[in-house]
């Protein structure tokens, strides 16, 4: 079992930066594969970033490639996602999850990913 818990959301004008965290606990972090997705009001559940159990690989969504970045810190056990030139668009739940994994891969399918945070909501204002 892993147990993730996401933190840093919250309201910022647009244009503004937020950055997100998750803390996992439970089996090793490092063994699992990450990401990031969101969800808007009366929207599907969308990918925004993924990364592999080392950091090497990173994949974004079309929609916040070259604004967000994903990081992880295996030694602290946490992921991260830096959002930046936020746009109201990007209000949403964010959520991390966790995804086994024994190579470099990173996976942008949230069916496949074992292990769920709560979200944390991330407003942006125009």
């Amino acid at each position: 079992q892993v147990q993730l818990v996401e933190s840093g959301g919250g309201l910022v004008q647009a244009g503004g930066s937020l950055r997100l965290s998750c803390a996992a606990s439970g089996r090793t972090f490092s063994r699992y594969a990450m990401g990031w997705f969101r969800q808007a009001p009366g929207k599907e559940r969308e990918f925004v970033a993924a990364i592999s159990w080392t950091g090497g690989s990173v994949d974004y969504a079309d929609s916040v490639n070259g604004r967000f970045t994903i990081s992880r810190l295996n030694a602290n056990n946490t992921l991260y996602l830096q959002l930046n030139s936020l746009k109201p668009e990007d209000t949403a739940v964010y959520y991390c999850a966790a995804k086994s994994a024994t190579g470099n891969y990173y996976y942008t399918n949230g069916a496949l990913y074992d292990y769920w945070g709560k979200g944390t909501q991330v407003t942006v204002s125009s």
